[in-house]
């Protein structure tokens, strides 16, 4: 159905920005530090496993991709309620936090593509 996909992505988001303010006060940034990031990455992790496991139907698929069509308006207008002046006057924390997990997201491309590469058994 389509509500699971728009639940499954709701969980995801919940424990993204949850993810997110523990990172911020562990940084002793006051913000949610990359809270829709987790989210999404945990959205494709999940996507990808219940696909593998058979469990994931064309309707809850269309939950999904209904929200995927509308990330880019919501980071815009989760970013604009940043506080980018607390964030600037951080300055090494600041560059850490969003540097960091782009680094991660680099050096785990090659591990995700491998993972989730469909298997050619001939």
């Amino acid at each position: 159905m389509v509500i699971y996909g728009v639940a499954l992505l709701a969980f995801c988001y919940l424990v993204g920005q949850i993810f997110g303010e523990y990172l911020g006060s562990w940084l002793g940034v006051e913000a949610n530090v990359g809270g829709v990031g987790f989210a999404m990455l945990l959205l494709i992790v999940v996507n990808s496993w219940l696909e593998k496991q058979g469990k994931l139907d064309s309707l809850t698929q269309s939950g999904i991709q209904f929200w995927n069509q509308m990330y880019i308006p919501i980071i815009v207008a989760m970013a604009s309620t940043q506080n980018v002046k607390l964030a600037v006057s951080s300055g090494a924390v600041a560059v850490l936090a969003g540097a960091l997990p782009v680094l991660l997201c680099y050096l785990t491309i090659p591990y995700l593509t491998k993972a989730f590469k469909p298997s050619t058994n001939q």
